[in-house]
């Protein structure tokens, strides 16, 4: 117990010496600032003006293009390929025949399917006839007649099975890859071919935040292929994301007006410009005169004539890159320090840096 009220005084006595010497240091310090001041020394800082401007807000976002729907075609059968119609590089349209598969086992399916319905007609047919004279129960006519209406879905699953043989294309477009050879075996879920649909490009870009609420769906969109660096293409903003990815940007999707770009292939890299009208004017200052972060609103601005600073509150509006708004507490032409900051205080003499 002893030992263990020794130790708590020692703490103490520690903590009462730290806050000592902490104590004895800010006022040394605090000296040396009124010694600096009252022998006239001045802080080196850089200023920037209070300026009324229109603001650009024309900005550039880098991207891709990606096909209208590029589709992994699967099986939803198994069997034996018997057939292939078409060769990679083929244009095919929705609903041509591509592929076969062998249906021999999916025949005598539906002819087993076809004799056991039948069966059951009949055994309906009886039963009913028997609940007129009581020889059964209502439970045994509703139980064949359940009987019959799952032997017929049976039979259409199989007729859709056997039409599933005949491989047609869901979409139209190009065979960019054939994954199948003939006499190969597929089974449902087997990747079949590669249908690329270019009868439109889309170009896929990220924007910020501050970019994307500027954008509409419909808005025109100029974009340059580095491939072509003599042409501009066209495009209109057809897809804005509601979220933004893990790094706050947001995907935005922009449809390639095709006249005079049939040149233009899925996956060339392309950057899209978005144009605005400037703003009206508005006052600005530079967003490196603030102290800490613009929502804090405090600047040192400089008093005419006297080489010193005063420590300001403002009140900030919208943030354009490296100019940000000034919606209260200073007017055009006065000067702020936009570097040098840190070593500032309220009142304090400063050097103008050449």
């Amino acid at each position: 117990m002893k030992r263990i009220i020794i130790t708590i005084l020692v703490l103490v006595g520690f903590g009462a010496a730290i806050g000592y010497i902490l104590n004895k240091n800010k006022k040394e310090n605090q000296a040396k600032v009124e010694v600096v001041n009252a022998a006239d020394g001045a802080v080196l800082v850089k200023l920037g003006t209070a300026t009324v401007k229109a603001i650009d807000l024309d900005f550039t976002a880098n991207g891709n293009f990606v096909p209208n729907q590029d589709l992994e075609f699967m099986s939803e059968v198994a069997g034996r390929i018997t057939s292939i119609r078409v060769k990679e590089g083929d244009r095919v349209a929705k609903g041509q025949l591509l592929a076969t598969v062998e249906d021999k086992y999916l025949s005598l399916d539906l002819q087993n399917a076809n004799e056991q319905y039948q069966k059951l007609l009949n055994d309906k047919t009886r039963l009913e006839n028997a609940l007129k004279t009581g020889g059964v129960t209502q439970a045994q006519v509703d139980e064949i007649n359940l009987a019959v209406k799952n032997a017929k879905i049976g039979i259409e699953q199989i007729q859709k099975r056997i039409g599933d043989v005949n491989i047609k294309a869901p979409i139209s477009g190009i065979i960019n890859k054939k994954h199948i050879e003939l006499g190969s075996y597929a089974t449902p879920g087997t990747k079949l071919f590669d249908i690329v649909d270019i009868s439109s490009l889309k170009l896929n870009v990220n924007v910020n935040e501050k970019q994307v609420v500027q954008l509409k769906k419909g808005d025109k969109v100029d974009i340059t292929i580095p491939v072509f660096p003599d042409k501009t293409f066209t495009g209109t903003v057809s897809f804005i994301s509601v979220k933004s990815d893990a790094s706050l940007n947001f995907p935005i999707e922009i449809k390639l007006n095709p006249t005079g770009a049939n040149e233009v292939k899925s996956g060339m890299y392309a950057s899209a410009h978005f144009n605005f009208e400037k703003t009206a004017p508005i006052l600005t200052v530079p967003r490196t005169a603030f102290i800490g972060s613009v929502k804090n609103g405090k600047v040192y601005v400089v008093n005419p004539g006297q080489n010193t600073v005063t420590l300001t509150t403002v009140t900030a509006g919208s943030i354009f890159g490296d100019e940000v708004e000034i919606l209260a507490g200073l007017t055009e032409g006065q000067q702020v320090v936009i570097a040098g900051q840190i070593n500032l205080q309220d009142g304090a003499k400063i050097e103008i840096q050449k």
